[in-house]
């Protein structure tokens, strides 16, 4: 990739416009800088979670994961170009697959609470939400491939997923809604 970074204020973006990776210029408030932001805010979220003890296998999951975010914002930084492969998807499957497994089923709703690790993942999950809402409008917009939304839907179910393994460390558990229907009884 060479030396990508030689100046970080260049001051081109003062007009309100950003640099593509095929050279062009779109306003900062164009749908696709929206995506990269919000990619780019949820790797930087999962980098804030990556600062909590996790499971080695859950850390080894998280820093991959970051890897192919880069990838992704990479992808949406050049239009028409593919950086996230259909082997990071399966990746993504494979580890719900994995963690999901070792979790008891859910009988009612959770709060996005717990221990630190757990919320903070849960607001990963909110974050990579988010970042597939703003993929799927520049797909409405523009064309894209399907992975990167694909990648994003999967990852905000693993961060649900992993949020409930993070709570279970040391013994802990998830925090559950208490639904006043719920608690007299009455049907859904």
């Amino acid at each position: 990739m060479g030396k990508r970074l030689t100046q970080i204020a260049t001051r081109t973006g003062d007009n309100g416009t950003t640099g593509l990776g095929d050279n062009t210029r779109v306003s900062k408030d164009s749908l696709r800088v929206h995506a990269m932001g919000d990619v780019d805010e949820l790797n930087s979220q999962i980098g804030v979670l990556l600062c909590e003890d996790m499971p080695p296998g859950v850390r080894e999951l998280l820093v991959e994961i970051q890897h192919q975010l880069f990838n992704l914002g990479g992808e949406l930084s050049i239009p028409g170009f593919e950086l996230l492969k259909a082997q990071a998807l399966l990746a993504l499957d494979q580890a719900l697959e994995q963690y999901n497994a070792e979790l008891p089923r859910l009988q009612e709703f959770i709060l996005p609470a717990g221990n630190r690790p757990a919320s903070q993942a849960h607001v990963c999950r909110t974050v990579a939400r988010r970042a597939e809402r703003s993929v799927v409008a520049l797909g409405a917009a523009e064309s894209l491939k399907d992975t990167p939304r694909q990648y994003l839907n999967r990852l905000s179910d693993l961060m649900f997923v992993l949020a409930r393994v993070l709570n279970r460390m040391n013994g802990g558990d998830d925090v559950y809604w208490k639904s006043e229907r719920l608690a007299r009884g009455e049907a859904e």
